[in-house]
């Protein structure tokens, strides 16, 4: 028996077909995503990005932390209690806010 099977490529933004879909990674708090986009809806995504991008602080293309959510080295425990003792106000649980722990990577040099 012959099968025939038909791919097509759909832009996950408008939900049209689209010779020209490719899929694209992005990253936000520790979740990756997959588009598959147009080039047009590419193009809308970076302009939406762009205010973002331009001042953010790149981290490198495919590094991956040494623990879900935390750069790779960082005791997060460690890093509450200097926070704790230095005045600044710091959850117990959930994420190091950045600000603490670029204050905390200053202190220790």
């Amino acid at each position: 028996m012959a099968q025939k099977i038909i791919t097509i490529y759909m832009d996950d933004l408008t939900g049209e077909e689209s010779s020209e879909a490719a899929t694209h990674t992005l990253s936000l708090d520790g979740v990756t995503y997959e588009l598959d986009l147009s080039p047009d809806s590419y193009d809308q995504l970076l302009e939406a990005m762009a205010p973002f991008t331009r001042v953010g602080r790149k981290t490198g293309k495919g590094k991956k932390s040494a623990r879900k959510g935390t750069p790779s080295g960082e005791n997060t425990a460690e890093i509450r209690a200097w926070a704790k003792a230095n005045g600044y106000t710091v959850s117990d649980r959930g994420r190091v806010p950045a600000e603490i722990r670029e204050a905390y990577a200053k202190a220790s040099k």
